[in-house]
């Protein structure tokens, strides 16, 4: 799961701090939510997916009351928002998107799934249009017409490889890209934190609803895994936010493919697999068009 969205359209940074600092945090928070999919990979095993997903968000809800409680933050603090409704909304792409890849991954390998994922750049831009209202150039669809051939490189329709799972990933990039553009709308009114809050509340909640029809009571050792994810995920939110206060984005950008590196590795020394040819082959394409539409979104931003 890919999270660099919390600071991303919170402020621009007039003036770039310690930038080699930013890309440190920016490829330690890569290195944590690979570390949160691999784990997820291995409870896959015994757990359902959603059981996993309803773990994940509280061991983060848990995190930051403690958080909370360390820096004697008022909870009426953090339950302070203007846009309570979608902010719930918001938290309800956010299950669908990790619920949905927490299932491929029970099916199809760490680094499939992860590539797929990084789709979801593409699927912003195509989103902007009906969304947003923005205007989108033919490069930019020629760009996120060439990564969707990646992903089918990757998912391969057809072929002796191909699982039914495989498209959960892709319904995933597509649930996190809309839960990135209602990030975009939160994020000139709502302070950080307390959209970190209602994430977990509202997480918590949508899963709550949900696990129940797919419950086993986990062991003591998987609630330990919960804890440990959920300290992940908040390690992560932190790095991504702190990311973004040392550099500019753009700057930071091309780093967050640096979690196809940790996935491999992970895949690697956890799962003993190594990707095929068409899994690199077909993330080289998705990674060249997301840096390709970076590349002509800030273009246009200079323009203006």
């Amino acid at each position: 799961m890919n999270i660099a969205y919390l600071a991303h359209w919170k402020k621009p940074l007039e003036k770039t701090g310690r930038t080699n600092f930013g890309i440190i945090f920016l490829v330690l928070s890569t290195g944590f939510t690979a570390l949160v999919d691999a784990t997820a990979k291995v409870l896959s095993a015994d757990q359902h997916a959603m059981v996993t997903v309803w773990g994940y968000f509280l061991g983060i809800l848990l995190m930051l009351l403690i958080y909370a409680g360390v820096k004697r933050i008022p909870l009426r603090q953090l339950t302070r928002t203007n846009r309570r409704g979608f902010q719930v909304m918001r938290a309800g792409l956010l299950v669908c998107t990790i619920g949905t890849l927490f299932a491929g991954l029970k099916y199809i390998p760490l680094a499939d799934a992860s590539a797929i994922m990084f789709m979801a750049p593409l699927f912003i831009t195509a989103l902007s249009v009906p969304i947003l209202g923005e205007h989108v150039g033919p490069h930019r669809w020629a760009a996120v017409g060439v990564g969707l051939i990646g992903a089918l490189i990757i998912i391969r329709p057809g072929g002796e490889l191909t699982h039914w799972a495989a498209i959960l990933p892709l319904i995933s990039a597509l649930s996190f890209a809309a839960f990135q553009i209602a990030t975009r709308h939160l994020a000139a009114t709502e302070d950080t934190l307390v959209t970190l809050f209602h994430t977990a509340v509202g997480g918590f909640g949508w899963s709550s609803a949900i696990v129940w029809y797919v419950w086993t009571p986990p062991t003591a050792t998987v609630w330990f895994v919960f804890l440990a994810i959920g300290v992940l995920g908040v390690g992560a939110h932190f790095c991504i936010i702190r990311a973004y206060d040392e550099a500019q984005a753009s700057l930071l950008a091309p780093f967050n493919y640096m979690k196809l590196i940790w996935i491999v590795a992970l895949g690697y020394l956890v799962f003993d697999h190594i990707p095929d040819a068409y899994v690199f082959g077909g993330s080289g394409i998705i990674v060249v068009s997301g840096l390709y539409i970076l590349y002509r979104e800030s273009k246009t931003a200079r323009r203006r």
